[in-house]
C-alpha cells in the first residue's frame, strides 16, 4: 500500500470559488517539492469533491500519476477562465434561458406556450460539458487507479427523484456502499455526467439525470443535503483529511454602517447559497473535532472497543470575504449576464455573494488564487506538519532491505 493511501483530500463546492482551490494546491505542491518531496508524487490517495470541488477533484485524479503535472493543468485552465466557457452567456443564450426563466418565474399563468417546455435553469451550461470532454483524461484515471497511485476517487450529487445524498466513488479496493440515513454510495465510473450532476447549481444550472441502481434519478448539486460532507473520505479509508473551504469557516465579519435595506433577490439568493455551500462543511468539521477530544479522552483500552477512530484534520479556508472580492469584479462578467444579474441585484455589493459562484472570469479567479496561495504558504507549518507521517512512513519503506 502506497504511502499516501489513507490521507484523504476534500474539496468542496462554490462554483466559481473553487478557484481559491487551485491556490491552496498550487501553494502545497511548491510546499511539499521545497521540502523535497518527488515532482510527480501524489500525497493524496483519496480524493473527494462536491459541486465545482468535484470537477477539480476528478481533474486531479486523471493525473494523480503526476501530482505536479496535475496541479499546473487545473491552474492553468482556472487562470484563463471565461464565463462563456461555463454557461452561454451570448445574448441570445442568456434570452433564451434566464430571461424566459425568469420571465416564467413571475408570468408563468399568462406564459401558455411555455408550458410545454419550460426553461430549465436560469443558465445553459452547455459549454461546461465540451470543457470538461477537453480537460479530462479518464483512461488516465483508470491508470491511476491499477497503478495504485491513487486510491479513490468520489463525487457527489443531490437526487431530485428520491431525497437522497448521493456519493459515486471509483476504487479498486474492497470497499463495500455504506447507507446512512439520507445518504447513500454507489460504485461507478466517474464520467462527466457525475460532474455536471454534482455542479448543477440550483436554479442556475439545470439537473442531470444518473443511473442509480438501474434507474434514472435527476440529480443537482452535491452540497444540497450534504449532512456529513467528510464522511465520504472515511468511508473509504482516509485516516487524516486535508479539507479546502471555499469561504465563511474563517471569513472575518462584516462590518457595515449602512441602514439596513430590504434585501434584494440576489442578496437572499446568496444567503441561501452560502448555506447549501458553506455551512454544513462548517458543523460536521466541529463533529469530527468533537470525536477526536472525545476518543482523545479515553483509556486505551476503551479506545479499542470503540468503532470510532481519531481522523487527523486540516483545514484551509479563505481569509478574506470572498463575496467582497467579488463586487470588485462584476463588470468582468459579459453584458447579457451582468444586465441579467443586475436586474435581480447580484451586481451591487449586497447581492455581490450570488456573484461570487457565477463569476468565471480570470481577473476574479486569479485574485483568488493568489489568496489560496497567500493562506496555504501562511499555513506551511501545518501543511509539513500534516504530511510529516508520510514522509516519515515513505523513508522507513526506502530503508528497507530489499
Amino acid at each position: 500500500m502506497n504511502s499516501n493511501a489513507t490521507t484523504g483530500l476534500i474539496l468542496t463546492g462554490g462554483g466559481a470559488r473553487a478557484a481559491y482551490q487551485v491556490g491552496v494546491l498550487k501553494a502545497i505542491s511548491d510546499i511539499l517539492l521545497e521540502a523535497g518531496w518527488a515532482r510527480e508524487r501524489n500525497p493524496f490517495g483519496i480524493i473527494c469533491g462536491t459541486s465545482a470541488g468535484a470537477i477539480n477533484a476528478t481533474a486531479l485524479a486523471c493525473r494523480a500519476d503526476n501530482f505536479r503535472e496535475s496541479v499546473s493543468s487545473i491552474l492553468h485552465v482556472w487562470e484563463n477562465f471565461q464565463a462563456a466557457q461555463v454557461y452561454r452567456a451570448d445574448s441570445l443564450g442568456v434570452i433564451r434561458s434566464g430571461a424566459r426563466w425568469l420571465s416564467l418565474m413571475s408570468f408563468g399563468w399568462l406564459l401558455n406556450k411555455w408550458r410545454k417546455s419550460p426553461p430549465n435553469s436560469l443558465l445553459d451550461n452547455s459549454p461546461l460539458e465540451d470543457l470538461l470532454n477537453r480537460m479530462l483524461d479518464l483512461t488516465r484515471l483508470d491508470q491511476a487507479l491499477v497503478s495504485g497511485v491513487l486510491r479513490a476517487l468520489a463525487v457527489t450529487a443531490s437526487s431530485y427523484t428520491a431525497g437522497q445524498h448521493l456519493t459515486f466513488y471509483q476504487t479498486l479496493a474492497d470497499i463495500e456502499p455504506w447507507i446512512r440515513s439520507q445518504r447513500l454510495a454507489q460504485r461507478d465510473f466517474i464520467g462527466v455526467q457525475h460532474l455536471l450532476a454534482s455542479s448543477a447549481i440550483p436554479f442556475i444550472f439545470p439537473s442531470v439525470p444518473l443511473n442509480w441502481g438501474g434507474r434514472l434519478e435527476y440529480c443537482g448539486d452535491g452540497s444540497m443535503r450534504q449532512l456529513a460532507p467528510i464522511s465520504p473520505a472515511i468511508h473509504l479509508g482516509a485516516k487524516k483529511v486535508l479539507i479546502v473551504g471555499a469561504g465563511r469557516l474563517s471569513e472575518p465579519p462584516r462590518e457595515s454602517n449602512e441602514v439596513a435595506q430590504y434585501p434584494s433577490l440576489a442578496q437572499i439568493a446568496g444567503h441561501a447559497m452560502s448555506s447549501i455551500f458553506l455551512d454544513s462543511l462548517a458543523v460536521d468539521i466541529e463533529r469530527l473535532m468533537r470525536i477526536n477530544k472525545t476518543l482523545s479522552m479515553l483509556p486505551p483500552e476503551a479506545l479499542q472497543n470503540t468503532p470510532l477512530k481519531p481522523v487527523d484534520l486540516l483545514v484551509i479556508a479563505p481569509s478574506q470575504r470572498l463575496d467582497e472580492i467579488a463586487s470588485r469584479h462584476t463588470n468582468s462578467l459579459p453584458l447579457p449576464v451582468r444586465t441579467m444579474l443586475g436586474g435581480i441585484g447580484a451586481t451591487e455589493v449586497r447581492g455581490s455573494a450570488l456573484a461570487s459562484y457565477l463569476l468565471f472570469e480570470s481577473s476574479y479567479t486569479r485574485e483568488l488564487i493568489e489568496l489560496g496561495k497567500k493562506d496555504t504558504w501562511a499555513r506551511q507549518a501545518d501543511v509539513l506538519k500534516f504530511f510529516s507521517d508520510d514522509a516519515e512512513k515513505l523513508s522507513s519503506e526506502i530503508a528497507k532491505p530489499q
